[in-house]
């Protein structure tokens, strides 16, 4: 048999924490007081704000540097999908180092080669996520192009649009949280190249870390000021 009870427990373990976590930030009544949906509230304040400006050159540079971060990621994807791919190419090498690890109890060579697999798909996701969040933020700044000017601000057809693209910025960054829990999940990933109990270890430290910075970091207090 391939995969032990233990690697099936520990993979279902990671993908059940990783949706678990993902449908209660994103989709529970307690994920709306979580820092992800609480900044999606500035967004709409912004572009409320950005109606009220003549000259909204501000604006524009600070989509820029959103932009940049976002392409910023999306090549790191491509950095990581590569590295992770090495882990194919290196798999003898590297399984051979793992192996002689004193707490390692990876024999299968095959195992190994599917968990470097695994890896790469997360990785995918992440780029698909970070590409798209990239292309949302290029519509958001073409909205922000076509806003009415400031004499217009309290006619249907500017709050129509300024509501617009709220809408679209906030999907620019959800797709962008997803990408970026897709990385921190990878972290907790690669505990199972060393073995499935430490995979799990490593699965709950991450999924542990991120429910302290949306519900209980210094950042998330400091919106309550």
């Amino acid at each position: 048999m391939l995969f032990s009870i233990v690697d099936v427990i520990a993979i279902v373990f990671f993908v059940g924490a990783w949706l678990a976590y993902h449908c209660a930030l994103e989709f529970s009544r307690h994920g709306h007081d979580a820092l992800n949906a609480r900044m999606n509230g500035y967004r709409d304040r912004w572009i409320a704000e950005m109606l009220n400006r003549e000259v909204r050159i501000v604006d524009t540079q600070i989509m820029g540097s959103l932009q940049n971060g976002t392409a910023f990621f999306a090549s790191t994807s491509l950095l990581a999908i590569g590295g992770a791919l090495t882990l194919l190419r290196a798999s003898d090498d590297l399984h051979a180092v793992v192996v002689a690890l004193p707490f390692a109890i990876e024999k299968s060579r095959a195992l190994w080669e599917i968990k470097a697999i695994g890896l790469v798909v997360i990785f995918v996701y992440a780029f698909f996520k970070f590409a798209w969040a990239y292309r949302l933020f290029n519509y958001v700044a073409i909205m922000f192009g076509a806003m009415p000017p400031r004499e217009e601000r309290d006619t249907p057809e500017a709050k129509s649009q300024a509501a617009r693209a709220a809408a679209l910025f906030t999907s620019a960054g959800r797709n962008f949280n997803r990408g970026q829990r897709a990385f921190f999940f990878a972290l907790g990933y690669l505990g199972w190249f060393i073995g499935p109990l430490l995979f799990i270890a490593t699965t709950s430290a991450v999924v542990a870390v991120m429910w302290r910075r949306q519900f209980a970091s210094d950042s998330r207090r400091a919106l309550d000021l």
